[in-house]
């Protein structure tokens, strides 16, 4: 069985390398490994329970978007407060899913959700509680910045140039922070099942599973249902989605104002598509649009089968600057990123336009229904499938 550390690597998007962070000099990893003192009775009350001995599957989606990850990182502490709210402090989001999934950033939070702890196996390494913490602490040295001042302007036009010769940033504080969070952590070893994506650039294909994430999640618990694996109800067929549960969190997207324009990008050639508007207009294009296409398939997919209450889409499509970047640490941004996932808390809930593509505000809920409100209906459901499982 492959090593998490190992499959987590090859998920995750890599930009290349420059400078450490200035005025920063790293310092040897702390040990992240916590002291988690719980008896092991404790241990088993929370222990990740089958879908069979319950009414539903639950799935958990997270989206990638390198230290944009911070935004999810509110949203799932926010989610894991109120699950301790309904069963007690020991609750963890890894409990109450049965497949969790993610890519890039996304796989990075699925890792730290699901890895055991080494002092016990059967609780998680991390609380969701910890995630922003350890963003704030890693991504300086994840992506370090370059230095302000007169050479900045060259200094960005040297970093659009060496991306089209090779990666901006050269994963190595990356590698070395997973294996030594994750250590000898086996995929077989996860609190509950995970989905992380991968590319195979040699095949021109998805491997393991595929990069839409929900979507994903969920066929791979059809295919588990179609195999008769008994962990999975019998009598429910493949493709019964009323079944699902499914909360699905972005990282944010960038306000959409007219970013390029047609007449100008008609006469772009290789280069101009490449580094178009000081932006990678191809590369944008390319995730923006497959993207797009997983939100619109699964609101679809749920409203045409009348679940849609089963589905939480939350989603930031309105960031601005800076943080609507994938890379930059400056202590402002981080702290920029972190109120805007508590700002998206308190944001009326949206769902996606089908007609449009774009998010609006839920018309049949109600102004006083934001995505706080909504994700503590969501642990409710949670909890009670839990309370279910547990009889059972």
């Amino acid at each position: 069985m492959m090593l998490l550390a190992t499959t987590l690597l090859l998920f995750i998007y890599e930009f290349s390398c420059s400078a450490p962070p200035v005025g920063i000099k790293p310092s040897k990893l702390p040990h992240l490994r916590k002291n988690r003192k719980a008896c092991s009775q404790m241990a088993d009350d929370f222990a990740h329970l089958p879908p069979c001995k319950g009414e539903l599957i639950t799935v958990l989606s997270i989206d990638g978007g390198g230290v944009r990850g911070i935004i999810p990182g509110v949203i799932l502490e926010f989610l894991e407060s109120r699950l301790q709210d309904y069963d007690g402090k020991d609750a963890r989001i890894a409990d109450y899913f049965d497949v969790i999934a993610g890519t890039s950033t996304g796989g990075l939070l699925t890792a730290m959700l699901t890895a055991p702890a080494p002092d016990n196996v059967k609780r998680p390494l991390f609380e969701a509680k910890d995630i922003v913490q350890f963003y704030l602490r890693h991504c300086p040295y994840m992506f370090p910045q370059r230095r302000s001042g007169i050479f900045s302007y060259f200094a960005k036009t040297r970093d659009m140039l060496g991306i089209i010769k090779g990666p901006k940033y050269d994963g190595k504080y990356l590698h070395k922070l997973v294996n030594d969070v994750l250590g000898g952590t086996k995929l077989d070893q996860t609190l509950t099942n995970v989905v992380i994506p991968a590319f195979d650039i040699k095949l021109l294909q998805p491997t393991i599973f595929s990069t839409f994430k929900t979507l994903v999640a969920m066929g791979q618990v059809t295919k588990e249902v179609d195999r008769k694996n008994k962990e999975f109800p019998a009598e429910m067929k493949p493709l019964d989605y009323r079944k699902y549960l499914v909360i699905s969190i972005g990282t944010g997207a960038p306000l959409q104002e007219g970013k390029f324009d047609a007449r100008k990008a008609s006469k772009w050639g290789a280069f101009g598509w490449l580094v178009g508007e000081g932006t990678t207009p191809l590369i944008d294009i390319f995730f923006q649009a497959s993207s797009d296409m997983v939100d619109i398939h699964a609101a679809c997919l749920f409203e045409a089968i009348q679940c849609s209450d089963k589905y939480l889409h939350i989603q930031e499509d309105n960031l601005v600057g800076d943080v609507a970047s994938m890379d930059v640490t400056t202590e402002k941004n981080l702290g920029d990123l972190v109120q805007a996932g508590k700002a998206l808390l308190k944001k009326q809930i949206h769902v996606l336009d089908i007609e449009s593509g774009k998010l609006k505000p839920h018309e049949t809920v109600g102004k006083d229904v934001t995505n706080e409100v909504a994700l503590d209906n969501f642990a409710k459901l949670l909890s009670e499938e839990r309370k279910r499982r547990l009889k059972n």
